[in-house]
């Protein structure tokens, strides 16, 4: 299967894609720093990125008539500045707002499946127009801004094409479902909060839902204060375990009350991530790439840093995470130090043979607008196989009426 990826950063996406068993045929992006970051990879011999067509640049600029049309899966992640809690919140006022972009390649290669990964930002009240323009404009790619309507006329006109029905039956559209997701749910040790809007061709007659969620909060508080587990498992002895917090009592005690056992795994926390990862502080480790330590670190308000026993807090990019923000860790002394970047990674769950190009703040910063590439997988193998059994089922239509 063929796909296509942009504004892929340092390659988290991509990598969760290619994870799956997709091709890249182009892999687009603009930042010299993480195409430098993916180009270092391939001079190692990375074999996830080895034949990865990278292509630095404006994905307006790309030559997209040298992608053929139908490819399998386009996914990408428009960049988040426009709609991020930590940016200025300007949306479609935004130059950096690349969903239009986005949904003019989505019309021109009429991709089978897409993946779009953005901010939870994107759902707040203050953005549900906007957000629902969005979502419109990719269910009906071909229903074009015209030269004199602004956005809201051109969601009018489109809140329109959508009741009529006439372009289910006719045009190129697409079955969009968006999901709000919190990375932790699903194995990454992060509390990462993602909107991921899904589209199938309407004429595939796909029916999709995103990947159920295997971890849970409630899982991690049973292995900690119930079972007692989650402690044994890392060597922490009775004396030296936290006191059960004041506000956790309740939701504890009727957890240890349940008749049916949890089925979900514990949620991943920073200590499950880095177990086997040495203190940075102690020097050089040769075996762990991008694992240099950071001075520096301190809290402030709104910026205390991540608990080693739940999942991390958001990584985050740009003033606001690089330096001082949330990429620090809260030791069992309660100690602030900077994560490293391979301790980032780990986050992110990058492979620990993936390198980052650049310094210590910007990689973080690569490492904060990344997908992280666990999810990604998932998300990328679930399209996958709904694609496969489109496939499969289209074959057997065939092979029927040959018969008949």
């Amino acid at each position: 299967m063929k796909s296509v990826e942009l504004f892929a950063g340092a390659g988290g996406l991509a990598l969760g894609v290619s994870l799956v068993g997709f091709e890249s045929l182009a892999v687009v992006e603009w930042d010299k720093w993480a195409c430098d970051t993916i180009r270092q990879n391939q001079r190692r011999g990375y074999p996830l990125v080895q034949n990865w067509p990278v292509w630095e640049g404006d994905v307006r600029s790309f030559d997209w008539g040298a992608i053929p049309q139908d490819i399998d899966l386009l996914a990408g992640g428009p960049p988040c500045q426009p709609f991020s809690m930590g940016g200025k919140h300007r949306a479609h006022c935004d130059e950096r707002d690349m969903f239009p972009a986005t949904v003019e390649i989505v019309r021109r290669l009429r991709p089978r499946a897409f993946i779009i990964e953005n901010v939870k930002g994107l759902t707040r009240p203050s953005f549900a127009n906007y957000f629902q323009y969005i979502l419109l404009r990719l269910e009906f790619p071909e229903v074009t801004r015209r030269g004199h309507e602004d956005w809201q006329d051109h969601l009018r006109r489109l809140q329109e094409e959508k009741s009529s029905g006439v372009l289910h039956a006719s045009g190129l559209t697409y079955n969009v479902i968006p999901t709000l997701v919190n990375a932790a749910d699903h194995g990454v040790p992060q509390k990462r909060e993602r909107i991921f809007m899904v589209g199938f061709r309407s004429d595939l007659n796909i029916e999709w839902s995103f990947p159920r969620s295997s971890h849970s909060y409630d899982a991690l508080l049973y292995s900690q204060w119930i079972s007692g587990e989650y402690w044994e498992r890392h060597g922490i002895p009775v004396s030296r375990r936290p006191v059960l917090p004041e506000n956790l009592k309740n939701r504890v005690r009727d957890l240890g009350m349940q008749i049916f056992p949890i089925e979900k795994k514990p949620w991943r926390s920073v200590r499950d991530a880095l177990v086997d990862v040495p203190d940075p502080r102690r020097g050089v480790t040769p075996e762990f790439f991008n694992h240099n330590f950071q001075d520096g670190a301190r809290a402030y308000k709104g910026h205390t840093g991540s608990t080693l026993d739940l999942p991390a807090k958001t990584l985050k990019a740009g003033g606001h995470g690089v330096p001082g923000g949330e990429n620090m860790m809260v030791l069992d002394a309660g100690e602030l130090r900077y994560f490293s970047v391979r301790e980032a990674a780990r986050l992110q769950t990058f492979p620990d043979g993936y390198v980052f190009h650049g310094a210590w703040s910007e990689t973080m910063r690569q490492l904060g607008n990344a997908v992280p590439v666990a999810l990604a997988r998932k998300v990328a193998a679930s399209v996958a196989e709904s694609l496969i059994q489109a496939e499969m089922s289209k074959l057997e239509r065939a092979k029927g009426w040959q018969v008949a």
